[in-house]
């Protein structure tokens, strides 16, 4: 079937949540056991199926269907690490598993059954592994397409290649998994996936929207995309055996280097370094010897080389200590060496510091700092820590040196492009700005502990932000090409479009291009501390960018751009 999704083999483990259950807590599946969440039912175990309960049931009702009920709430962590041995159980026999909800992992069908004989030998196989290897009962469907072997799995049949419509045809709309979506299909005559998919796709998006056109492909057979599989992690440890036992330094200074470069080589090709290293060595007695090396910065092929040699001087050499007190020597050479990266990143992740990350550098500069700030005050040592705000004097907070740094105000999400210049942005609504402030107090005194937007700070400058942000506007004029002087509205009107600048006592300045108006109303409930104004964003004929506010009718220079 050219062009369809390819084949997918998915395995379920029906009733996950409830063995999740019986795997973390010992809660006995096989008693009619119910997991719910928002007070409603979300899965059952078979015996409790047997009494008549459902998914969707209110808990008053499933209890009243079977009084001798065992309640377990609904913990999302807990399926997600009793799945992870299942998933390393298929990975153990096939490669790139993806894992589409903890019960259910999916991987391309191909592979398998290219492999194993035929998919269903594949699927036998991977069945018959998980079961031996965690002790779980699971069902495999293969189709064309993820969703459609969803469906197979619950049935354990496997869809012959290019006829997965025709398996899906039959289907109630409900296999969806969209109760809305299913209930007004249902009331507009529409109640299998083949009625749903022979419906035109252009009228399906206009009346259903792109939910019900994802909805739409899945019926028809089409997957909204590819599987994303999981790769294992690399084994990046090397090992070295040795048939004569080292048990002389020279020699052991020999085996480092090489099995250094061969650690070093390996990391590369991932394009990877390390900052820790574990050293584990074997003697032919069968001691096992171990060691982390760690290291500030990245450890490159003689830096490696080097500590192996050093800790297999001194396990063999056993130096003296201080008072004269030797490590236990081992008692035969080494015959397994191993080395084992820790602190893995990939190499150009490692970012120095101003004064360097480790030695007597990094700690000579904050010995000064701190004697700065004991000569002058803590004041005298300030960071800038950059959070949220509308003007950027509002975004940047210093903070003393060595205290925490945390903003001010929480940070804003990412703002769009800016507008052409003469187009004025919309305005927002006046007193939306401090709505995400005030959720969050309400949270806090409702004794409650939620996830709160970050606020949007309407009428924020979109970026770059400038470059010098003056402590003390400059008094400015800005008069239109007829030189009379641009005025802004109560309603944001600009007067007339900005030609010339004026800053303090200087001479008139061409503008050349112009943004805006941006319009803050700060604390309007606060009349002592309320402050409205409008900020634009003029570039000068010379090439100078400024960040212009007015308020109250003054023009006012807030800072410069590169």
């Amino acid at each position: 079937m050219s062009g369809g999704p390819p084949r997918a083999l998915l395995l379920w483990c029906s009733d996950w949540p409830v063995l999740a259950a019986e795997i973390v807590d010992g809660v006995p599946a096989t008693d009619p056991v119910v997991v719910l969440h928002a007070n409603r039912v979300v899965a059952c175990s078979e015996r409790a199926r047997a009494e008549g309960i459902r998914r969707g049931l209110r808990r008053r009702e499933a209890q009243g269907r079977c009084p001798r009920l065992t309640v377990v709430d609904h913990d999302p962590g807990r399926d997600a690490r009793a799945f992870e041995p299942v998933v390393a159980a298929v990975e153990e026999v096939v490669a790139g598993v993806e894992v589409i909800r903890p019960g259910a992992c999916a991987t391309a069908a191909r592979g398998p059954s290219r492999y194993l004989g035929g998919e269903e030998a594949a699927a036998e196989r991977i069945v018959e592994h998980v079961a031996q290897s965690c002790a779980v009962e699971s069902q495999v469907g293969i189709a064309d397409g993820v969703f459609a072997a969803g469906l197979a799995a619950r049935e354990g049949q496997i869809v012959p290649a290019g006829g997965t419509a025709e398996f899906l045809a039959g289907r109630p709309v409900e296999a969806l998994g969209r109760p809305a979506l299913a209930d007004l299909l249902r009331r507009l005559g529409v109640r299998t996936l083949g009625d749903f998919a022979v419906l035109p796709a252009g009228d399906v998006l206009a009346r259903f929207g792109f939910d019900g056109a994802l909805a739409h492909r899945l019926a028809a057979g089409r997957d909204d995309r590819p599987l994303a599989v999981r790769q294992p992690p690399a084994d990046l440890t090397v090992t070295a055996e040795y048939d004569e036992p080292i048990d002389r330094v020279d020699a052991a200074a020999f085996a480092a280097r090489t099995l250094a470069e061969s650690l070093h080589e390996r990391l590369a090709a991932y394009g990877l370094a390390c900052t820790r290293i574990g050293i584990e060595a074997v003697t032919a007695h069968g001691q096992e010897l171990h060691r982390v090396w760690r290291h500030d910065g990245l450890l490159t092929a003689a830096a490696i080389a080097d500590r192996v040699r050093w800790q297999l001087d001194g396990w063999l050499s056993g130096s003296n200590g201080r008072g004269g007190a030797r490590p236990t020597r081992p008692t035969a050479g080494i015959i397994r060496l191993r080395l084992v990266p820790d602190g893995v990143l990939a190499q150009a992740g490692l970012q120095p510091g101003l004064w360097g990350e480790a030695g007597a550098e990094r700690e000579r500069a904050h010995r000064a700092l701190h004697r700065v700030q004991g000569i002058l005050g803590p004041e005298a040592v300030v960071t800038a820590v950059l959070g949220g705000g509308r003007s950027p004097a509002d975004q940047v907070r210093l903070v003393p040196w060595g205290d925490e740094r945390v903003p001010a105000r929480p940070g804003p999400p990412p703002l769009p492009a800016l507008p052409p210049p003469g187009v004025t942005p919309p305005v927002p609504p006046v007193g939306s700005a401090d709505s995400g402030g005030m959720a969050v107090r309400a949270g806090r005194r409702a004794g409650r502990v939620r996830v709160v937007p970050e606020p949007p700070w309407p009428g924020r400058i979109p970026p770059p932000a400038p470059a010098v942000v003056l402590p003390v506007p400059l008094p400015a004029e800005v008069h239109d090409s007829a030189g009379e002087p641009v005025v802004v509205s109560a309603r944001l009107a600009v007067s007339a479009a900005p030609a010339r600048l004026t800053v303090g006592t200087g001479r008139p300045a061409e503008i050349a291009g112009w943004a805006g108006p941006w319009p803050v109303d700060e604390r309007w409930w606060a009349p002592a501390e309320a402050r409205r104004r409008a900020r634009f964003q003029v570039c000068l004929a010379d090439g100078t960018a400024l960040l212009l506010a007015v308020e109250g009718g003054q023009w006012l220079v807030e800072a410069v751009y590169d």
